[in-house]
């Protein structure tokens, strides 16, 4: 499906005002008419696919990101004092949680992990406001399959003496993403299975 600039009707608008469990059926929904393609793929970490989910069509879309910065919010720990991820996946994501969390009166700030450094200024690594040295960090991720790409930005967020105990993706393809985070010792979370976009997508 393509996006069209178009009027708008009440119907709509939605994601600001719907209950988090209808907003999950209305994203899950949005995946499979935007994200989800089948044929033959190549992913980035080398595996062939039969199916691929281009996340940045729901997270760039304005009711997607809208939605996602409501439902990730909601998943996060009381305590977390910044959301994180490895750009370029996780920038519209990291953004939209932080947007939501200053709306929802518990302003939570945004970092972004460059692949390498920056090769000039500071030079860092992470791009976002500094925070207190043990401060802790949930990083998001639009799609895990191996789990490596979150973990990169776990790794440069410790190495900043940030705490990093959680990874909370939008969608598991569930091929050792999770063991892996398990086997390292964080928390995984998910917001939807490759299995229940698939069962969606051939209902649609």
């Amino acid at each position: 499906m393509t996006y069209q600039a178009k009027t708008l009707t009440q119907s709509d608008f939605w994601a600001d005002t719907t209950d988090l469990k209808t907003l999950r059926h209305k994203l899950l929904d949005l995946f499979c008419q935007l994200a989800y393609q089948e044929g033959d793929f190549v992913l980035s970490s080398g595996q062939p696919s039969s199916y691929y989910i281009n996340g940045k069509q729901v997270t760039l879309h304005p009711q997607g990101a809208l939605a996602i910065g409501r439902i990730l919010f909601s998943l996060l720990p009381p305590d977390t004092q910044a959301v994180a991820g490895l750009t370029l996946g996780a920038d519209p994501i990291v953004s939209a949680v932080s947007v939501v969390s200053a709306y929802e009166h518990r302003p939570i700030p945004a970092l972004i992990i460059r692949k390498e450094a920056k090769g000039h200024g500071t030079k860092a690594y992470i791009e976002g406001p500094n925070l207190p040295e043990g401060a802790k960090v949930v990083v998001l991720e639009d799609v895990v399959t191996t789990g490596q790409s979150a973990m990169k930005a776990v790794e440069r967020l410790r190495a900043a003496n940030y705490t990093v105990n959680r990874v909370i993706s939008l969608v598991d393809r569930q091929q050792g993403g999770a063991e892996f985070y398990q086997s390292v010792g964080l928390e995984f979370q998910t917001v939807f299975t490759i299995e229940e976009i698939q069962e969606r997508y051939k209902q649609l």
